[in-house]
């Protein structure tokens, strides 16, 4: 079985029903052996391919894992990222804004954390923090400096400016 990626994708410019979406996919193993030999066979290529990757030093790749706590974010980068040279690899995790951190935009940390190129930059939570936890706790954005504006300017810039990231 594969996965089949566009069933995720969302385009810019298309209206999504949220309601619509499963909240679990259907498995692409038929069992736990299936499941380990898939991941064996993919960790392998994924190896062979970082290895070149990283000796090219043209580009490089970000993931971001963004999901609620003990949803499994750790356990899949561990599992996935199994193969990979740790000399090609950043992981950075984002927790509560450090004094430093909240002087500073709220993308700041996520571009001075970007990767280098040839490297796998993984993310462990994201800038949709700022957007997701923050609407549902200003105070985290007093906290920021910034007053909380009725008319959702600070939302729709925030918006925008990860879209423009």
């Amino acid at each position: 079985m594969k996965a089949r990626s566009e069933h995720f994708r969302v385009h810019q410019g298309d209206q999504i029903d949220l309601q619509k979406w499963p909240t679990k996919a259907r498995p692409v193993y038929a069992s736990k052996h299936d499941y380990k030999k898939h991941l064996a066979e993919h960790v392998a290529r994924l190896s062979a391919q970082q290895q070149l990757f990283y000796a090219s030093n043209r580009h490089a790749i970000l993931l971001i894992f963004q999901a609620m706590d003990a949803a499994g974010k750790d356990g899949a980068i561990r599992h996935v990222m199994s193969g990979v040279n740790p000399q090609g690899c950043q992981v950075f995790s984002f927790r509560h804004p450090s004094a430093i951190e909240l002087e500073h935009d709220f993308l700041w940390c996520s571009t001075r954390d970007l990767p280098e190129r040839g490297r796998i930059g993984i993310f462990n939570r994201s800038y949709y923090e700022e957007v997701q936890i923050v609407r549902v706790h200003p105070e985290i954005l007093r906290n920021e400096g910034l007053r909380m504006l009725n008319d959702g300017k600070v939302w729709k810039n925030r918006y925008r400016s990860i879209v423009d990231l």
